[in-house]
């Protein structure tokens, strides 16, 4: 009698949890028809917005992964003095509160900011541009990319690294034949995580950005800013993300299979033992 009030209760309240989390989801695209969601895609607002979303995040992604992957492997692969700061200040972002990161940003690369007069010499603006949006974007997302990389990084044979050696691969070789194949799920899994993010990115944007249309207004601005003039664009551009989640949440698990599937095999050095 026990074990079944139990698991009515469990059952009971999974039901609750999922039907909670669900609703939100199913009442976007229940509160108005698919024909007038369509129609609203072709709103000069939202076609802006998904043009800025799509732009800024794919550059700033590009920047992530170019300069994220390499810290990644160094902060997996190596110990060193200072090796427990470097991981301290990689997650400080994911703590900051939104706001505080774009008055940070605007402090460093305003005007008035530390680095602005040596951008200023140059001829270089960067708050209120695309440019800060960019990096908004890279400064929020990185670290969910940087910390799921490290994992991926660790989780590899440092065996197999090692046999590629002395097959007589260099360290480059090594890296980009044996390692990042090995980690590869792990990183899809972290570029899925830190797009997620970075298109839903609100409180460092409007704050080093702003919000103007064409130029720096993203999805997450645009639904704020049509809040209370068209809410059947607001709907629709929340429709879109909504299906850009899904999206990514799929990529998300295909890379922690492929990342598990990976870590049993090792093809890479079968290339490098086939070509010594």
């Amino acid at each position: 009698m026990r074990r079944a009030a139990l698991a009515v209760a469990y059952v009971t309240a999974t039901v609750v949890a999922l039907a909670f989390l669900l609703l939100p989801i199913v009442a976007i695209f229940a509160h108005t028809s698919p024909a007038k969601l369509i129609e609203q895609l072709s709103n000069p607002v939202v076609v802006d917005a998904l043009v800025v979303t799509l732009k800024t995040s794919l550059i700033a992604q590009l920047l992530i992964v170019l300069l994220g992957t390499p810290t990644a492997y160094l902060l997996a692969s190596r110990r060193f003095p200072g090796h427990a700061l470097a991981v301290t200040l990689v997650e400080l972002p994911l703590v900051l509160p939104p706001a505080v990161a774009g008055i940070g940003l605007l402090a460093a690369f305003g005007r008035l900011g530390l680095l602005g007069s040596s951008f200023e010499a140059l001829g270089i603006t960067l708050p209120f541009t695309q440019t800060a949006v960019t990096i908004a974007v890279a400064y929020v997302a990185s670290p969910l990319y940087i910390r799921q990389a490290i994992a991926a990084f660790e989780a590899t044979d440092p065996s197999l690294a090692a046999a590629s050696r002395t097959l007589g691969a260099g360290p480059a070789r090594t890296f980009f034949r044996v390692v990042l194949p090995l980690a590869r799920g792990g990183l899809i899994a972290g570029l899925a995580l830190s797009f997620a993010r970075g298109i839903g990115e609100f409180g460092a944007t409007i704050m080093f950005a702003g919000s103007l249309q064409a130029v720096t207004q993203t999805f997450s601005l645009a639904i704020y800013a049509e809040f209370d003039r068209n809410f059947d664009a607001t709907l629709a551009m929340s429709a879109l993300l909504v299906l850009f989640s899904i999206v990514l949440l799929a990529a998300l698990r295909i890379g922690l299979t492929w990342q598990r599937s990976s870590s049993t095999g090792s093809p890479s050095l079968f290339g490098l033992s086939s070509s010594s």
